[in-house]
């Protein structure tokens, strides 16, 4: 990974949430917390954007999906 150029911000934010994501993210530091929670956010919405993308495929391929079980109303 590269190293990305660095800025220097002043932020208010929740000390609460802050040491929460620090526990649960292992970091040692707030700012690691902090940059491993945005790391967590961009990737979910990298993985929401491929998921959108693999079901309008998937929908305009055409298939025919059939209710083996007869569990939906159509």
């Amino acid at each position: 990974m590269a190293v990305a150029k660095r800025s220097h911000k002043h932020f208010q934010l929740d000390a609460k949430k802050i040491k929460r994501a620090q526990k649960v993210l292992h970091a040692k530091t707030e700012t690691e917390a902090i940059e491993r929670a945005l790391d967590l956010a961009i990737a979910e919405h990298e993985r929401n954007h491929f998921v959108v993308e693999a079901t309008e495929r998937f929908v305009k391929s055409g298939i025919a999906i059939k209710d083996m079980y007869g569990t939906v109303d159509g």
